[in-house]
């Protein structure tokens, strides 16, 4: 029960982060899943078993609204698919004293990646044209490779990668790419439990991540309201690093004061990109209250 607990904790803080800002679900609950002594492999295919519940879930939700580009989806999902059973039956193979460092090592510059894309600006639209099969299906590859074998990056690699171009809506970005998770999740869990059939995969820890997520659910999206995304991706984005930072320096046994200089300089700045952030997005609301100010006494005017 108490291992159930902390799992379902683990999927409740990676739903929260998922939910908030479009990606990252994997990264976290993988994260967690390492931190709490799962094999790479298992921890990745916990994952990616749990995901299949939770992406049905999105996927519905974003057709409902309208947020889906079937197009997309299928060119984006299907060589995506085919990359995450290689990645998954690629890291099944590799041994745990191997395997944990790349996964780390993965998790680590995906954490990095979304800290950095979220306390810049955001990226502005260009014309809406549409993106180009020459693009997806290469993305779709590589990013549902890095998935399996890193245990998320789906949506760190996929998301970024298609609102850069500014060719296709925000909102149709992030549908297609939540929906096309479902056909990730599915192709890397069969090549997982094809690879480990010798190996015992905890049901439990598959359950409780996705009950986790499920209640995380409607809490994210209240989220999404109150607080500002490009907050929550600087602090996942930070804690995620600072994370698996700290397993591979116990993977290469760094002597000491290596470790506390590694740790001091990333809660630096992390810290220092937390402040930053926080001093755009008050400057940002105080331009907006500005103009509103401003707007009725030029209307009176």
């Amino acid at each position: 029960m108490q291992a159930f607990l902390i799992f379902a904790i683990g999927g409740f803080i990676a739903q929260l982060v998922d939910g908030s800002l479009g990606m990252a679900y994997g990264v976290t609950s993988t994260t967690i899943l390492l931190t709490a002594g799962l094999t790479p492999a298992l921890a990745s295919a916990s994952v990616h078993l749990a995901e299949i519940g939770t992406s049905v879930a999105s996927g519905l939700s974003h057709w409902r609204f309208g947020n889906v580009d079937w197009k997309i989806v299928l060119t984006l999902g299907v060589p995506g698919a085919i990359g995450a059973f290689l990645g998954a039956t690629a890291l099944s193979n590799v041994s745990t004293e191997a395997a944990e460092p790349w996964m780390s090592t993965i998790l680590l510059a995906l954490g990095v990646y979304v800290l950095l894309r979220f306390a810049i600006r955001p990226l502005r639209r260009r014309q809406l044209t549409g993106v180009s099969s020459k693009l997806l299906a290469p993305l779709g590859l590589v990013a549902g490779f890095v998935d399996a074998t890193g245990g998320g990056g789906w949506g760190p690699v996929a998301t970024p990668t298609l609102l850069s171009t500014g060719k296709v809506e925000p909102r149709k970005v992030i549908g297609s790419v939540d929906t096309s998770e479902f056909l990730i999740a599915v192709a890397a869990s069969l090549g997982f439990l094809l690879s480990l059939a010798d190996q015992k995969l905890s049901w439990m820890t598959v359950g409780a991540l996705l009950l986790g997520g499920v209640l995380a659910a409607p809490l994210a999206a209240y989220l999404v309201r109150v607080v500002p995304m490009r907050l929550i991706g600087v602090g996942a984005g930070g804690l995620i690093v600072l994370t698996n930072a700290r397993t591979l320096i116990k993977a290469f046994d760094l002597p000491a004061p290596t470790p506390a200089v590694i740790y001091g300089a990333i809660v630096v700045a992390w810290v220092a990109a937390l402040a930053y952030t926080i001093r755009v997005i008050v400057s940002e609301r105080r331009e907006i209250d500005d103009f509103e100010e401003e707007a009725p006494a030029t209307a009176q005017g």
